[in-house]
Parts: structure tokens; sequence; C-alpha cells
């Protein structure tokens, strides 16, 4: 199932080809639509983004960007819907620099998938509910597009390595707020396939840098990653080096699989 050095997520053979665009809701289409056929491991809630029409009357914030202070500019009542924009529209960063709000840390094009969600409740590639076949799948309609968005970035915060970029917006949304786009990447991540052991592990390791300890999803979806395909990390010559170098992330991986072990034992009995 798995390739020499890369992981092929089992939630890829629920992926669907193409249907007619009457079969398919988008994420936040389907989250605020009667729960029918709604695959029981998603958690929706009802979309609460303001009305189009009010951002005819509100402010406009810059947003100044990462190391190259790349510009952006947003509607308060959008960026409102993140508790950590809507403190700071409100609070020091209004009196001291009036609309404008510095984040020195921050990728721009991490930023920019953040502001698509804000204004349209997703991402590109959309996340799309496939109601025939009972499914989520990542909608591909423009290929020429499709082939220039790319699943990984390089992240200053990981020195540079390639990461997942879903694992970067869900770390993006935990810091502002956004519990709807942390499921939605995470989501979207279980639909990727074919990714390299070496950034499976460097984004293992950003994701335990960048979520709390309490975190129950994103941790918990790289251990089961990483046990589910075993045979191919044990063979990994990076997972011996990021092992040899240590860490939470291999301590929970190691409780992680005694519980494996204790269920396998147990079914078996």
């Amino acid at each position: 199932m798995f390739g020499r050095r890369t992981y092929h997520s089992e939630t890829s053979k629920h992926r669907a080809g193409k249907s007619t665009r009457s079969q398919k809701r988008s994420f936040r289409e389907h989250s605020i639509s009667k729960p029918y056929g709604r695959p029981p491991s998603l958690k929706v809630e009802t979309n609460t983004s303001p009305p189009l029409g009010s951002t005819l009357t509100s402010a406009v914030v810059t947003i100044v960007c990462g190391r190259d202070q790349r510009l952006f500019a947003a509607h308060e009542v959008i960026l409102s819907q993140s508790p950590f924009f809507a403190a700071a529209c409100r609070g020091q960063f209004r009196e001291t620099h009036g609309r404008r709000i510095e984040l020195p840390d921050e990728e721009p094009e991490i930023f920019s998938t953040v502001l698509e969600y804000l204004y349209k409740g997703d991402y590109y590639p959309r996340l799309s509910y496939n109601k025939r076949r009972d499914a989520w799948e990542l909608e591909s309609h423009d290929a020429a597009r499709a082939s220039m968005v790319q699943s990984t970035v390089h992240h200053q915060a990981a020195d540079g390595v390639v990461i997942l970029k879903d694992t970067v917006i869900y770390c993006t949304a935990e810091r502002y707020g956004l519990e709807e786009l942390k499921r939605l990447a995470l989501r979207k991540q279980g639909l990727q396939s074919g990714i390299q052991c070496a950034t499976i592990l460097a984004s293992a390791r950003y994701a335990y840098a960048h979520t709390p300890d309490t975190d129950s999803k994103m941790r918990a979806h790289y251990l089961s990653m990483i046990i589910r395909s075993r045979a191919t990390f044990k063979r990994s010559g990076t997972m011996q080096l990021e092992m040899e170098h240590g860490g939470k992330l291999f301590f929970d991986l190691f409780v992680a699989l005694c519980n494996h072990l204790d269920d396998v034992s147990s079914n078996a009995t």
C-alpha cells in the first residue's frame, strides 16, 4: 500500500471521481444544511460569518505580514470572526497604529489562505461533500490552477524545511481562535496522499511545537499516520535521526504504539 518513504493516507481510498455539480456541497454549505448523510467523523457548526452587505459599512484594516512586510487589506467585520483579530481591532493596535495590525512572524501565503477562509468559508482547493458517494473530496476542476497549488510550504518557523500546508493552517487557526478552520484543515490533510516520510516528520514536529498539549486532533492524526505506515517508517533513515533527536512527539508515539498493541492483544483473546 505504501511506496518506499512515502505515505498514502487511508482516507484517500474514499476519494471520489468527478460527479455532477448538483450532488456536491461545499464545506460551509453542508454545515448549514439539514444533517442528512453527514459523515459522523466531522463535527460542523452553523455558519456565523457576517452578511456580505455588512462589509459596505465596515472599516478597512491593513495587515502587515512577514519579514518582507507584505500588505493585506480586510474589513474589520470579517477579521472580527477571529477572537484574536477582534481584540486587536478594538485594543492597543488601533490606539497606537490606527487601523493597522503587524504580524511579523506570519507567513504571507498562510495569512492569505486565512483571509480566503474568512471571506468565503473555505480555501483552495475547496472541500466538497459528495452526497452520492457519501464522502468528502477536494475539488480540482481547474487542472491548471490545481497543478500550481502546493500541499507543502517552506516555513520560516520550521527553519525553512518543507511542511504540510494544512498543518500550518491548523496551527494558525489555533492561534487565531478559528475552530471551524481547524476542522477544515484537518479534514483536507486527511485527503492528501503520496507524502514523503521526511515531510510527515517535519510537519509533526511543527504541529507539536505550535499546538497546546491539550490538542487531541492534529497530534493524534500524526501518531495514527505513523503507526498505520510503521513498515515504511521503520526503514526510514530520517525516522532514525528524528528519534535520536527525541522530543515529546516520540514519547507520545511510544504510548500510542503500546495502546495499539494492547488493542491487538485484546482482540486476539
